[in-house]
């Protein structure tokens, strides 16, 4: 459980190419500010396009027992007993108060499934690639690629027909009611979700639970699908990738840009918000 302290203050972080380096996937950079957060009691929350098993996986690696956003926001994932009562508007599975505005995987995959006839042999998705196949499309060890095939509330697509015929591709699924997020190899196909909806929600959730006026935060990301995510937190950190340029956000206050790429990145801005984050408890939310 939480401890009650009546502070709030969180940091939501992306995971592929923030705090995971964008060839090697490790850590190892950012683990002395892991570790100085777990000491200051700020929970460390994953934001990420990951499955509930991926996440799990590197949760376990890093100690974190913390809550977590799956699939691009898509769901909210709170170990049950972590807040004193069960936040509302959630359920109870597998060991997890979960919340989510997303209907499950498998409205996805009939969506897509409808569409083959017209888009033949121009796109894949998971659930008909099979481990086998998400290993092939993703790199991924076989282990893994099954963790990424246990999804809940969305499907991933990848495109492989001509670029002109995307736009057509992704207004059939739009106007079938999906929410598509493009990620950087996929499409993340879901319902009425994102990042920055799944933190605002989650960060709500704290603050009822700690009884706090306000909720410092920080969101971490480096990449289009974690724009929402970033103009949503009182501060984002938006870390530089070696493979595209910094996404565009609305708002220019309370941003940090790091100069190093990944976990780097990642500790130097989190180095960066723990010095600045002195600011006195607040009485209107935020």
């Amino acid at each position: 459980m939480i401890a009650t302290s009546g502070k709030c203050r969180l940091v939501f972080t992306d995971l592929d190419g923030s705090l995971l380096d964008h060839h090697d996937y490790t850590y190892t950079a950012a683990l002395p500010q892991l570790r100085e957060l777990e000491t200051l009691g700020i929970p460390v929350i994953p934001a990420s396009s990951k499955t509930r098993a991926e996440i799990e996986h590197l949760r376990t690696e890093l100690r974190n027992a913390h809550p977590f956003i799956a699939e691009n926001g898509a769901g909210v994932y709170i170990p049950v007993g972590y807040f004193p009562d069960q936040p509302p508007d959630t359920s109870e599975r597998g060991g997890y108060w979960v919340y989510s505005r997303s209907p499950p995987r498998e409205t996805w995959v009939a969506m897509l499934a409808s569409l083959e006839g017209e888009f033949a042999g121009k796109f894949d998705y998971f659930h008909r690639a099979g481990t086998d196949g998400i290993a092939r499309m993703t790199g991924l060890p076989r282990e893994r690629a099954e963790e990424a095939n246990q999804r809940d509330f969305s499907e991933p697509a990848q495109w492989l027909g001509e670029a002109v015929e995307l736009d057509c591709f992704l207004d059939k699924l739009r106007s079938a009611g999906a929410n598509v997020q493009r990620g950087g190899r996929f499409f993340s196909v879901s319902g009425d979700c994102d990042k920055g909806r799944a933190l605002t929600w989650l960060r709500d959730a704290y603050r009822a639970a700690l009884g706090a006026a306000c909720c410092h935060d920080l969101a971490i990301g480096d990449s289009g699908n974690d724009r929402a995510m970033l103009e949503a937190a009182e501060t984002a950190l938006v870390i530089r990738s070696p493979a595209h340029d910094f996404p565009t956000l609305s708002r220019s206050d309370g941003v940090i840009y790091s100069r190093d790429c990944g976990p780097a990145g990642w500790a130097e801005g989190v180095s960066l918000w723990l010095s600045l984050e002195n600011s006195p408890d607040c009485s209107a939310g935020g």
